[in-house]
């Protein structure tokens, strides 16, 4: 029988976005991970992630996922999706925008493992896909 709630009010604490309006931007949330002695995969996925190219200005359209195995923090997903929102408008090469994602969710999340996948649609004939991993 279980005797703890699962979600805590002090798991709340800190999250500004969640249950409020917000536009995008690049304030990663986070909140605690109750079971850390556990190496478990979280997997979050859009198919309507957006960049520009950087020279043309032109839109990129790509699906991204985001796998990793946490260890104190989990991520909150409403600030994800603002964040991927922030990149909308930025002009960055399919290299760059899938590594600095890396980059700012493992700062942020400290997690055992995280690999980050892009797959951007075709454009002049080639797509292109990306995969960035951390491990610790």
């Amino acid at each position: 029988m279980r005797k703890k709630r699962l979600t805590t009010k002090a798991d709340l604490e800190g999250l500004t976005l969640l249950g409020k309006g917000g536009g995008p931007g690049r304030n990663l949330e986070t909140f605690p991970n109750h079971h850390p002695q556990y190496d478990y995969v979280v997997t979050l996925r859009t198919e309507e992630f957006t960049c520009v190219c950087p020279l043309t200005g032109q839109p990129d359209f790509g699906k991204i996922s985001i796998q990793y195995i946490p260890d104190q923090k989990i991520l909150e997903s409403k600030s994800l999706k603002l964040y991927l929102q922030s990149f909308r408008n930025e002009g960055a090469f399919h290299e760059h925008v899938t590594n600095a994602m890396l980059e700012e969710i493992v700062a942020v999340l400290a997690p055992r493992w995280c690999k980050i996948t892009a797959e951007f649609a075709v454009r002049g004939g080639i797509a292109i896909s990306v995969e960035s991993e951390y491990r610790r």
